[in-house]
């Protein structure tokens, strides 16, 4: 009897220890990835600290996340393989880093222009174009159930397009444009993973390599650089704190992603995010008081609700996918892949 006491304190113990861990990790991924989104608002468009140059600040947290890879790797931290570059896998990473500068740049001159409370509005398409390219590059086809979501994703953007009070077309543009990359981004990621030996940190290092490389070109062509140099804001000692946290919490989130991941499942992790764009829309609404209208705001709860529910659809189908396979296939874990975490 004595025995059965001291085993079931003992699982109390822990399960509770799990669920600390799994709180932890959860409030973690969205104090860190609302604090990102906040922080590159700021310096994109506050006054005092704004600088007109979002390839800038992108090309900048790509540097922070090479050095971060090279000193995690030096200490042996959080399983960051040690800082090692071959110039063939390099070479076959190029167009993953095209479509991820391609992604990131959209991402910010999106969030430039669009208010944070209509930010997730503006990038919601991200799942439709996602079905597109899975049918048009992988051949992979939806069910009927999934694209009645993709419909209301539909929907609700446009709603919301129709009833932003500050809309703005080239946020718009980019907004879709960052979308489109999204999605594009992800499928480049399942087809290159194989090159760094499917570790998501070497994929990390090698895309952000690439990635600061590629950037210089586009921040001199744009005319980015006339601006570094003569916006007073760039001799701020807050400027370059501001840039270089926002440059620590691009490395954060990936660990915080995975750490969700770990203790929770993709599917809880996707949920998760859904959950988070909620929170993050309703205190730009609070910090912000960004004007908005009855039905903006039904279309910012249309768009989050019908992205849940595809998620939770296309979740039950892989379930229901795996059940039929032949029972000598090796069973457990997640049927869905386990992708690097992005700043999008």
């Amino acid at each position: 009897m004595e025995k059965q006491v001291n085993r079931y304190a003992d699982e109390k113990l822990t399960l509770a220890a799990k669920s600390a861990k799994i709180a932890f990790a959860v409030a973690s991924y969205w104090v860190i990835s609302i604090a990102m989104v906040f922080l590159n608002k700021t310096v994109l468009s506050h006054p005092g600290t704004k600088i007109d140059a979002p390839l800038f600040v992108t090309w900048y947290q790509c540097v922070c996340t090479v050095l971060g890879c090279y000193f995690l790797g030096e200490l042996g931290i959080g399983g960051v393989p040690r800082f090692e570059v071959r110039q063939a896998v390099l070479a076959k990473m190029l167009p993953l880093s095209a479509v991820f500068v391609a992604m990131t740049a959209t991402n910010n001159i999106c969030l430039k222009y669009v208010e944070v409370s209509f930010y997730q509005v503006a990038r919601s398409l991200t799942i439709v174009f996602n079905v597109f390219l899975d049918y048009l590059i992988l051949g992979q086809r939806t069910s009927l159930p999934a694209i009645v979501c993709l419909g209301f994703v539909i929907f609700g953007y446009a709603l919301g397009n129709d009833q932003e009070v500050r809309w703005s077309l080239l946020g718009v543009l980019f907004g879709l444009a960052s979308s489109f990359f999204v999605a594009l981004n992800s499928i480049f990621v399942k087809k290159n993973l194989a090159h760094v030996d499917n570790n998501p940190w070497k994929l990390t290092l090698y895309n952000n390599l690439n990635a600061s490389v590629l950037f210089i070109p586009l921040i001199l062509f744009s005319g980015e650089s006339s601006e570094i140099l003569h916006n007073p804001t760039t001799r701020k000692a807050l400027f370059w704190m501001l840039m270089s946290a926002g440059g620590g919490l691009g490395i954060a989130i990936s660990f915080a992603a995975a750490a969700q991941i770990k203790w929770t499942s993709p599917l809880s992790h996707n949920v998760s995010c859904t959950a988070k764009a909620a929170a993050q829309t309703v205190l730009a609404l609070l910090i912000y008081r960004n004007p908005v209208t009855p039905l903006g705001l039904l279309s910012i709860f249309i768009v989050l609700g019908s992205s849940l529910a595809y998620t939770l659809v296309r979740r039950s189908e892989m379930i229901a996918t795996s059940e039929r396979l032949p029972r000598t296939q090796p069973s457990g874990g997640s049927s869905e892949p386990v992708r690097p975490a992005t700043r999008v």
